[in-house]
């Protein structure tokens, strides 16, 4: 052993050297100076021989769990960096008081989660998870970069399996607790729909147990359902009886919508946003807003100056077409909504979707890829499929094994003069095509 190394170093200790550091970091391509560097392990990578080499980039400690890396007392040697971290990450978020906000879902959590930071942030500080650090690494980080100035965070949750939920609850200790919907999506490792149901739904578990409450959306049955036993429960919705009532109004393709102050008044919002579909993410935005005392004026400029990005409901005029960009992910039922928002669009132009197969569905991505190509047919929608799953079950219909051969088809007939859905799953990186657009 190495002189003056802690080798098993608590929460608490190690929270004392997080404090003169300028942040935690675990990617030796980007180490800030002066950070505590992490040295994570996976399948595929081992972190801790890249220890010295974060400590020579700025670190001002490097945690590991492995002897033979250790070079100086800067090296904090624990038994398990990944949970060295979490442990780290839920003693720093204790250390202060503040509301947290942990959203969950399907479809929609960023959207939702970067509405909600546009609101709160007209009002106080607020912490949002960055881009879509969701997992049992990047829920950490973000806790982490928690400051006393801080007076709201908003915490994105992603899930693969069972117990993803639960895990980051209890690393984030969230007083309240938003599930955007719960939908088919990520079939794979749930094991079906009601795996999905249990999963999403482990933050209910987990907000009841902690006196939590809970933001739900009133016309979504299975929502109301499931948070029924909540003392605490902040309704957002259409149906009259929900405690932030909106509804959508009539406009072009970005979304317009009304709510009810929390003194009756109608108030109108124009938004940047694509698709009535995204009412729902815009209503928990309000109804947050509503429940933190944000002022109506704030909580309407905030969502009408909120600007989609990453290719999420993204609308894009390229001089030969007009293209819905919701290219970021996909799953079978963020899909159904995007095509019925196509369908429902008015608009001059003739419609065309252009879909991506929708990965991780395991056993049921066959039957969940008919299933997408029926209701094409019967919305009356010309559509042209993208990937393997989607050309197995496409019979006559225009498709291709991937994004290239649509482009190289493209090259001498691309489309013009349309309205163009580009919709499909990460993988398929289906934004690829928009130049050909």
């Amino acid at each position: 052993m190495t002189p003056g190394v802690d080798y098993y170093m608590g929460p608490q200790a190690l929270h004392d050297l997080f404090l003169r550091t300028t942040g935690a970091c675990t990617d030796t391509r980007a180490v800030p100076e002066g950070s505590m560097f992490f040295a994570l392990k996976g399948p595929r990578f081992n972190a801790n021989a890249l220890a010295s080499q974060a400590l020579e980039q700025g670190a001002r400690y490097a945690v590991i769990d492995e002897p033979e890396h250790v070079v100086d007392d800067r090296c904090i040697l624990v038994k398990d960096v990944l949970a060295s971290l979490q442990h780290l990450a839920r003693h720093h978020r204790r250390t202060l008081e503040l509301p947290v906000l942990a959203i969950t879902g399907s479809n929609g959590k960023t959207t939702t989660k970067e509405l909600i930071n546009a609101v709160m942030s007209a009002s106080r500080p607020t912490l949002a998870t960055c881009g879509n650090l969701n997992n049992h690494i990047g829920v950490p980080i973000t806790l982490l970069q928690l400051r006393p100035s801080h007076r709201f965070a908003i915490i994105e949750m992603g899930a693969n399996k069972p117990g993803d939920i639960q895990e980051l609850m209890a690393i984030a200790e969230p007083t309240h607790g938003l599930i955007t919907n719960i939908g088919r999506a990520h079939l794979e490792g749930f094991g079906g729909m009601a795996g999905v149901v249990r999963t999403k739904t482990e933050m209910y578990s987990w907000l009841g147990g902690h006196s939590g409450e809970v933001f739900v959306h009133a016309d979504d049955v299975l929502l109301m359902e499931q948070s029924a036993g909540f003392r605490q429960r902040w309704t957002y919705g259409v149906s009259p009886d929900a405690r932030t009532q909106g509804g959508a109004c009539q406009d072009d393709h970005r979304l317009a919508f009304w709510f009810r102050t929390i003194a009756g008044a109608r108030v109108e919002v124009r938004t940047q946003l694509v698709g009535g579909y995204n009412l729902p993410n815009a209503l928990a935005a309000v109804a947050a807003g509503q429940n933190f005392g944000v002022e109506d004026a704030l909580i309407v400029k905030a969502i009408e100056e909120f600007t989609p990005g990453n290719q999420r409901s993204q609308w894009v005029e390229t001089g030969r077409n007009e293209v819905i960009l919701d290219a970021y992910n996909a799953n079978p039922t963020s899909v159904e909504a995007a095509l019925m928002n196509l369908a429902s669009t008015a608009s001059s132009r003739p419609k065309l979707a252009v879909l991506g197969d929708m990965l991780e569905l395991g056993s049921e991505g066959p039957a969940e890829h008919a299933r997408i190509i029926r209701l094409c047919d019967d919305l009356g929608l010309p559509a042209v499929f993208v990937g393997p799953l989607f050309k197995h079950s496409a019979g006559g219909r225009s498709a291709y094994k991937g994004v290239a051969e649509l482009m190289e088809a493209w090259s001498s007939r691309p489309p013009i003069g349309q309205l163009i859905l580009l919709k499909g799953s990460r993988g398929m990186r289906m934004e690829t095509l928009l130049p050909a657009l």
